[in-house]
């Protein structure tokens, strides 16, 4: 697994290269952000861990102009900044995990690794067309493009998500109907243990009813959520 480090203070970068090497992974470290995101982009690399601080080009427009050229890599921000504003800015911008500095490097790892199973395998054999889609009622989550297409009485027409929206509405179509925990999707999505206190998973099933229909996800009370059986 390539993984890029966009990372300008040494010390962390040569810490966080040597411990990816060791564990098994191929990483690069560059130390700006204009070229984060031009090895970034490139198709190169199966995950970036992205420090927010960068010169040239900060972290979250890097991030920002990442999504916005259709790329799908997944990003964990790493940063020095904690605040609840900056965590939301981050996610909402399309990362998919968010580690304050300084942290311990077995949990950056886990979450690679967690980040890392869908690519599993990805190369040692073809995969079947019927493989890429996951179908509930009128609604195909495509895994190719990593969005929904909705059949309508015109046809059908395509539902663009973001990269949280699309890993939340990947755990609802992998469990048709199953009552999924807040704490389910916090840690399968977000990677990190519930905090009672956090309504991040209200605010992207929101989302999700906005682009979906309101009736899509099923508030099961006391409980969590659930695909509605269509």
């Amino acid at each position: 697994m390539r993984i890029l480090v966009a990372e300008d203070e040494p010390r962390i970068s040569r810490f966080v290269s040597r411990g990816l090497k060791a564990s098994g992974y191929t990483p690069t470290v560059v130390d700006d952000g204009i070229t984060a995101l031009d090895y970034a982009s490139s198709g190169d690399f199966d995950l970036l861990v992205l420090d927010v601080g960068l010169p040239r080009m900060d972290g979250f427009t890097v991030l920002r102009n990442l999504r916005e050229l259709g790329s799908t890599i997944p990003v964990i921000i790493v940063t020095a900044r904690d605040s609840v504003e900056d965590t939301v800015h981050g996610l909402e911008g399309g990362a998919d995990d968010y580690l304050s500095k300084p942290f311990r490097f077995e949990e950056l790892l886990a979450r690679i690794r967690l980040r890392a199973r869908p690519a599993a395998g990805a190369g040692s054999a073809p995969v079947e067309p019927s493989q890429d889609v996951l179908v509930s009622g009128g609604l195909t989550l495509n895994m190719r493009t990593r969005s929904i297409e909705a059949a309508t009485d015109t046809g059908t027409h395509r539902i663009e998500l973001s990269a949280r929206e699309y890993s939340m509405a990947l755990m609802f179509f992998e469990h048709p109907g199953q009552v999924l925990s807040r704490e389910q999707l916090l840690s399968r999505v977000w990677g990190y243990d519930y905090d009672g206190a956090s309504n991040v998973v209200d605010v992207y099933v929101g989302y999700l009813r906005k682009k979906l229909g309101a009736d899509v996800i099923v508030t099961v009370r006391g409980s969590g959520y659930r695909l509605a059986e269509r």
